[in-house]
């Protein structure tokens, strides 16, 4: 681009667009949601709308009269142009009926803005010298998921901002007392406790080999997908997609695990894995089994699948077998750490749950009491600490063969940074390898109610 060349702005529809707002300020209603001061090329024009914007938050009309009283409260009516501008724009356009593709065009400028900033910034992050040129691609390909995610805002956020969000938030509890605004995980004591998996959290699930943490982190996607409808993505290091898939319809077509992967099966559970085969073929699960994959490739392709779908939950099993991309890490304890860290800087940016299932160190072998706790979580301290939700799963028949808690499994949670930590109770079903709410013989029972499933 040459250096005299301007860059993309539309100024009439800036103006039209203001003109329509002081026309009909309940136009407002219309463009509030995508159009943003900072789309608008002219600072006048951004500092218009931003008074526009800030007295339809306060509940207070956005007149001729209210817009100039607020400008000349803040000291910006000058700058403006004084009320002679304001009532230029009025002139502009005849009605508001345009107003919402005026603002369209306006968004569409400010973006095509952004990213000609953002490619300016890594034309010169690639013109400097780097060790790690993974690291740079990282950062290019970040700064280019932000202009397509319309996340290019101020750092510091105004704190009505962050009241009003959090307001809503709470209001919409109170009013909908049965609902969750996470991601259901389909277990009622557990949603009860967690209010569902929220955005931006970092979930670790940790136990034993072989005490259920991918038949949970399955039966949790299984459930978001196919009950609430969540989009999920999970990246499975441990075992390849189609054993994933097979786990999958045994649980919900009630077919044993080992019958299944021998085909042994009779007429009436071929009906039962024809029809589950074909329902969960229509959930949104996106499954990865690359091997080893390091942090910067999940990221890479989780900001992918959330740039062309409302991603929901991203599910990685398991932590330990994912590599740290950077060379220099002297140890395996400083490659977690690093791990760790990043998976909860991919829920943060991506805003989205984020399930890691982790190993536990031996230690919990050699002490009497075989219940879980927060010092076991192998490898590294900082996965407690980059965690907001820990759970761990323990069953005492591992341990204890006579026991009188057989197929129950109690899931700990050890550490939960926006609440209680309590423990509850699920039902393991080992020929399923699935976990139900203690109230329910099955969970397929309760999915497939209405599709004539024999039980």
């Amino acid at each position: 681009m040459s250096a005299d060349r301007l860059p993309p702005q539309n100024v009439e529809a800036e103006q039209s667009v203001l003109g329509s707002l002081l026309i009909d300020p309940d136009a407002i209603i219309r463009v509030a949601s995508f159009l943003r001061p900072g789309d608008f090329y002219r600072e006048a024009h951004q500092a218009i709308y931003r008074a526009i914007i800030d007295l339809h938050e306060r509940r207070l009309p956005a007149d001729f009269v209210t817009v100039v009283d607020e400008l000349e409260r803040l000291n910006r009516l000058d700058f403006v142009g004084g009320p002679a501008y304001l009532t230029s724009l009025i002139n502009v356009v005849p009605t508001s009926v345009n107003a919402e593709h005026y603002g369209h065009i306006v968004e569409r400028t400010g973006l095509m803005r952004r990213l000609i900033a953002a490619a300016s910034e890594i034309a010169a992050l690639a013109y400097e010298e780097h060790e790690d040129l993974d690291e740079v691609i990282d950062q290019a390909e970040r700064r280019l998921f932000e202009v397509s995610q319309r996340r290019i805002s101020s750092t510091l956020v105004p704190i009505r901002d962050v009241i009003k969000s959090y307001y809503d938030r709470i209001e919409f509890l109170v009013e909908h007392p049965d609902e969750t605004l996470g991601v259901p995980t389909g277990f009622a004591d557990l949603d009860r406790l967690l209010g569902g998996l929220q955005p931006s959290d970092l979930i670790i699930i940790a136990a034993r080999p072989g005490v259920g943490k991918t038949s949970l982190a399955v039966t949790i996607a299984c459930n978001a997908a196919l009950k609430y409808n969540s989009v999920v993505a999970m990246f499975t290091l441990e075992m390849a997609a189609e054993q994933l898939v097979q786990r999958m319809i045994s649980a919900y077509a009630g077919i044993d695990s080992q019958r299944l992967r021998s085909a042994q099966i009779d007429d009436v559970e071929w009906e039962h894995f024809a029809r589950a085969s074909g329902t969960l073929s229509k959930a949104a699960i996106f499954i990865d089994d690359t091997p080893s994959p390091t942090p910067m490739e999940i990221r890479t392709k989780t900001r992918r699948l959330a740039a062309e779908y409302d991603l929901d939950l991203v599910i990685v099993d398991y932590l330990q077998l994912m590599q740290g991309s950077d060379r220099r890490m002297q140890n395996r304890v400083q490659e977690i750490s690093y791990i760790s860290r990043s998976l909860k800087a991919m829920a943060r940016e991506i805003n989205v749950p984020v399930i890691a299932l982790s190993q536990l160190s031996r230690a919990v072998e050699a002490r009497p009491n075989k219940i879980p706790q927060l010092s076991d979580l192998r490898d590294s301290g900082s996965i407690e600490q980059d965690a907001d939700v820990v759970m761990f799963i323990y069953r005492d028949e591992m341990y204890n063969p006579d026991t009188d808690r057989p197929n129950i499994a109690d899931i700990i949670l050890a550490k939960h940074r926006s609440g209680p930590t309590d423990t509850i109770w699920l039902r393991f079903e080992p020929s399923l390898t699935k976990f139900v709410d203690l109230t329910l013989r099955s969970v397929d029972e309760e999915y497939f109610a209405d599709q004539d499933f024999p039980l």
